[in-house]
């Protein structure tokens, strides 16, 4: 688990890639509306951190939005020196990240499922039978012939 100073970098360095991402491609086909910065991992020794970049729709696109936003990484990476106080400036790797489509995908089957099915009640109506073991346990006493 990332320290304090960590998940604080990681998170700037999220909030600082994507402002900057907007104003730096301007390419005619690249949709930006699309892209989504979802979270940064930085090394502990703040070298090196793995971005990973969401794009929704454009299944055929992505690799290549991918390669455009990696072929500005030099650009981002001297904005980072510039508008961050680091140690260092890390290297940045653009990753695609899948996570938000599978968890879409996930709500679309529960979806699914509770059209199909209807809903399941969130709280039971009908009280729930009382056990016997009471009873049973009586019963036995008097079977032993304890009372």
């Amino acid at each position: 688990m990332p320290n304090k100073r960590i998940t604080r970098v990681n998170e700037l360095l999220r909030r600082e890639i994507a402002q900057y991402m907007y104003r730096l491609i301007h390419e005619g086909d690249f949709d930006l509306a699309a892209v989504t910065i979802t979270h940064v991992d930085t090394s502990p020794n703040l070298r090196h951190a793995r971005v990973f970049v969401s794009i929704r729709e454009h299944e055929l696109e992505r690799e290549a939005m991918i390669d455009a936003i990696e072929q500005h990484r030099l650009e981002m990476q001297r904005h980072i020196n510039d508008a961050l106080r680091l140690k260092y400036t890390p290297q940045l790797s653009f990753e695609l990240d899948t996570s938000i489509e599978k968890g879409d995908h996930v709500l679309h089957l529960i979806a699914e499922l509770e059209d199909h099915y209807g809903t399941a009640p969130t709280e039971s109506t009908d009280p729930e039978p009382e056990s016997d073991e009471s009873e049973e346990s009586s019963s036995r006493s008097a079977s032993d012939g304890s009372l």
